[in-house]
């Protein structure tokens, strides 16, 4: 039983090390910011997210202790990351407006709030009417 603990910790390990590795290389050969942004925040999260999940899973199992600082870590991880690849993100647009146009339509009469402001009240009232039965 043992041995397939330890297997597993170190499964974790060896998956959250590949991971984080795929990120960092994403980080260094992808051609622009917006591109490169993305490695590190999915591939790497998950990185760490192994490893964590290997440390919980160590001192669960061997150390017959519960640890919930990795558990803590986990969630301020998983929340924040997202959040400021978005705010990047936000500021890489503000920076190279010529990126603009090559924004994907938003499927709504505002467009996008990065550029164009608060909608009119004649249509958030047209939008926030509930739909007809």
């Amino acid at each position: 039983m043992n041995f397939v603990l330890e297997l597993a910790i170190a499964a974790l390990i060896v998956l959250g090390g590949v991971f984080a590795l795929v990120g960092s290389i994403g980080l260094v050969k992808l051609p622009d910011l917006l591109t490169r942004l993305h490695a590190p925040t999915k591939a790497t999260t998950l990185g760490v997210g192994g490893a964590l999940a290997a440390s919980m899973l160590f001192f669960f199992g061997i150390e017959d202790r519960l640890s919930i600082h990795e558990l803590l870590i986990s969630v301020f991880l998983f929340l924040t990351a997202p959040i400021t690849a978005h705010f990047i993100a936000k500021a890489h647009l503000h920076e190279h407006v010529e990126l603009r146009d090559r924004l994907p339509p938003t499927g709504r009469p505002q467009g996008w709030s990065t550029f164009d402001g608060v909608p009119e009240a004649e249509d958030a009232e047209r939008d926030s009417d509930p739909p007809p039965r």
